[in-house]
């Protein structure tokens, strides 16, 4: 139970970071470029932007700090996956922010913040662990470092040969 409260901990503060890369970014995109006033789309291209640069930053905070002990050697695989659920949490803040800015017609920046970067991000949150921590870095996929002396991790003494 230790265990999993220090790894919830250093994962809550990864993704504070994250989020507050996420937060500033998408901010300042909806209130230049990507305004909803000059890109009918703009928040949920500015959601996609801000979040891919905020999965970023904690793919690789999550994968040398929070599960450290269990990441594995096959990056690839690991990256995709990762990508895959977080891709899969971004869908999650998407969805909550178009019901709320297109389906109900919450249309300020308020309710676009609330809608993804509280509703969305608590959901996308709970979704990402629980998947992080049970499939992408689970504890029984992590692979060991090779052994510079394999034969000593055996229980074998090892010998030395003369001619």
């Amino acid at each position: 139970m230790r265990q999993l409260i220090a790894q919830f901990t250093r994962f809550g503060i990864v993704g504070a970071i994250g989020f507050v890369i996420d937060f500033v970014v998408f901010n300042a995109l909806i209130a230049t470029v990507l305004s909803a006033d000059e890109v009918h789309e703009g928040p949920l291209i500015a959601k996609v932007i801000s979040t891919t640069l905020a999965i970023v930053f904690n793919w690789l905070g999550n994968r040398h700090w929070t599960f450290r002990a269990h990441r594995g050697r096959q990056l690839l695989r690991e990256g995709v996956e990762f990508g895959i659920v977080s891709f899969a949490g971004l869908l999650i803040g998407l969805g909550c922010l178009w019901v709320s800015h297109y389906l109900l017609g919450f249309t300020d920046r308020l309710s676009d913040n609330i809608s993804s970067n509280v509703i969305g991000l608590g959901l996308g949150t709970l979704f990402r662990f629980t998947l992080y921590r049970t499939w992408v870095f689970a504890p029984h996929r992590g692979e060991p470092e090779p052994s510079v002396f394999p034969e000593l991790g055996t229980g074998s003494t090892p010998t030395i040969e003369s001619n």
